[in-house]
């Protein structure tokens, strides 16, 4: 049945295994459900609403990227996109959140067509294997960065954008005992190392008042004030159109860069480079940020935290159930869930970015042709602080690098219709 439902192979992994990895997965990503509403409450959505709304939307297209994608790969409403919404479409562009919503799902709708006609495959198949490699590696940096952020251990500096932060006391220091901790577990080879660390470093935050104890039980709010409140007055305006074009590319490279890089973590890819069940993620993907609109909030995507239950061990669909699971059960238990600080999560995100670096190995070095773009592609995505843009810049300095030097035979149609379409990104 587990086989059947979520492509579950004994021979690879175990139940046990799986549970460990959904459940990893789910701590490391629960900020969501504390960020989500706070991000988008800011263009007055209900708050209490958005809560319930991010917690049934995660549950819901996690379950079916369990089933139907068969993946262990979580999916919930996207940080940068979220405050794409909020602080450019809303407060910066003057739009109401109706309208938002309007473009999300509109994006939603155009994703799914592109999936049906196989157009999201052919833009993957059309990356180059140095940039396929270098995305795994920029997205494990990525990460670390986001950890060592939310942990305090890295802080904002007017003189030098990033600085250390003060270590010696609070979450920082929090986040640098787990971070021991967490290490120690998995040079030990603890198996469920990333969630034990989790709860250790959460306990050991009590006396450090980092961990605040929020309680364990609430009523969900009804997500009535937010449900389908489309704005149909403006589609036709070219405001729309650029809103939806730049959630459709954010959303795309993200969620391409996302499943390569963890499905290269998971040692998923084939020797001829395919990526099983490739178009059944997308179609989840899709899916679920038109339900997203429709209950209210920003667009819905594959989460590169996905990478932490991959690295507890998960290898199929029933790692997404699990993970899909624990955000139901979180509508009911959102202030035991919330005390978790991210000092906790923080160190699972920085010992992920290691796990990842493996892939830069598989590029070539010697060959500047190879090294150069990957390594814009990898130093990029914490940079600027986009996977998407990592992608982007990588895939261009490819393109251009070997047909400037007379590298032709390198580059292919596809290669440079893709370059052509980034570059009306930046045209638009």
């Amino acid at each position: 049945m587990l086989k059947k439902l979520f492509g579950f192979d004994p021979k690879v992994t175990t139940v046990r295994t799986e549970v460990m990895a959904g459940l990893t997965t789910f701590l490391t990503m629960a900020y969501i459900l504390a960020v989500n509403p706070a991000v988008l409450g800011e263009t007055g959505m209900d708050k209490g609403a958005l809560f319930t709304t991010a917690a049934l939307i995660s549950a819901i297209a996690t379950m079916l990227m369990a089933v139907i994608g068969k993946l262990p790969f979580a999916l919930a409403p996207g940080m940068g996109l979220n405050a794409f919404f909020a602080y450019t479409v809303c407060l910066g562009m003057g739009y109401s959140w109706q309208f938002a919503l309007t473009a999300v799902f509109i994006e939603g709708l155009i994703f799914i067509l592109l999936t049906v006609s196989n157009l999201r495959e052919m833009i993957v198949y059309s990356l180059s294997k140095p940039i396929q490699n270098a995305i795994s590696v920029g997205i494990g940096m990525f990460i670390a960065f986001v950890g060592l952020q939310n942990a305090g251990i890295i802080d904002g500096s007017d003189a030098t954008l990033v600085t250390l932060g003060d270590i010696t006391q609070g979450s920082p220091l929090l986040g640098i005992i787990g971070l021991i901790i967490t290490s120690v577990l998995l040079v030990m080879r603890v198996k469920g190392a990333l969630l034990i660390g989790i709860v250790i470093t959460t306990l050991i935050g009590i006396p450090m008042d980092v961990t605040v104890w929020n309680g364990i039980v609430s009523t969900p709010p009804s997500i009535e004030p937010i449900f389908c409140k489309f704005e149909w007055q403006n589609i036709f305006t070219w405001d729309m159109v650029v809103v939806i074009f730049t959630m459709l590319f954010i959303d795309l490279f993200d969620t391409i860069g996302t499943i390569l890089g963890v499905c290269t973590k998971a040692n998923m890819i084939t020797p001829d480079g395919r990526i099983p069940r490739l178009k059944q993620a997308f179609l989840v993907d899709s899916i679920a940020t038109t339900l997203g609109a429709m209950m209210g909030t920003s667009t819905v995507t594959t989460f590169a935290e996905s990478a932490t239950g991959v690295s507890e061990g998960g290898q199929s669909g029933l790692t997404a159930a699990v993970t899909a699971i624990c955000f139901a059960f979180a509508l009911f238990f959102a202030p035991l869930f919330l005390s978790i600080p991210s000092a906790a999560t923080a160190p699972v995100l920085i010992l992920v970015g290691v796990m990842m670096m493996g892939s830069v190995t598989k590029i070539d070095f010697e060959n500047y042709a190879d090294a150069i773009p990957a390594f814009v592609c990898m130093i990029f995505m914490p940079l600027i602080y986009s996977i998407s843009e990592g992608i982007v810049f990588g895939h261009l300095s490819y393109v251009l690098i070997n047909l400037i030097s007379g590298n032709h035979k390198r580059v292919s149609v596809g290669m440079i219709v893709l370059a052509l379409i980034f570059m009306l990104k930046f045209l638009i």
